[in-house]
């Protein structure tokens, strides 16, 4: 799965995933980092995952101070670096301020997936995201696993 290869390349190279969604996406995106972080199956060293939807003063600050549509590209600006991973969860793709993540991650070289959305409404969305997400999780576990132990 190119989703999996692509984490799993941005880990063996030292980079990290950011990940950002809005309101349930924003559960998967924290759901998806907790698995990374902590574990999800195997007992393995923690990977580098982070929810850019976790820090209330940052996403308060920068949406009193700077504007809700830069939430994400804010961090994304000051969090990634070449090569790190933006994972994009939306059960719309109309996000706007995930869809500017996405323009300032590869304004800095990074890597940017967009979680596909398949279903009839949005329960549908991002209940299948929500098993895609475990897919990956699972898988690239099961690949750090072999390289890192």
């Amino acid at each position: 799965m190119k989703i999996v290869e692509t984490i799993v390349t941005a880990f063996l190279r030292g980079n990290k995933l950011l990940i950002c969604g809005n309101g349930g996406s924003a559960a998967e995106a924290q759901h998806m980092a907790g698995e990374l972080v902590g574990k999800f199956k195997l007992n393995r060293k923690g990977l580098p995952a982070i929810a850019l939807t976790t820090d209330t003063s940052i996403i308060t600050s920068i949406g009193n101070d700077i504007s809700f549509d830069s939430i994400f590209s804010r961090q994304v600006e000051a969090l990634g670096k070449p090569g790190d991973v933006l994972l994009c969860i939306s059960s719309s793709g109309r996000s706007w301020n995930v869809n500017k993540a996405g323009k300032m991650a590869l304004e800095i070289c990074m890597e940017v997936i967009d979680l596909p959305r398949e279903g009839k409404d949005t329960p549908e969305i991002q209940e299948n995201q929500l098993k895609l997400i475990h897919t990956i999780c699972e898988q690239v576990e099961k690949e750090m696993y072999e390289n890192w132990g």
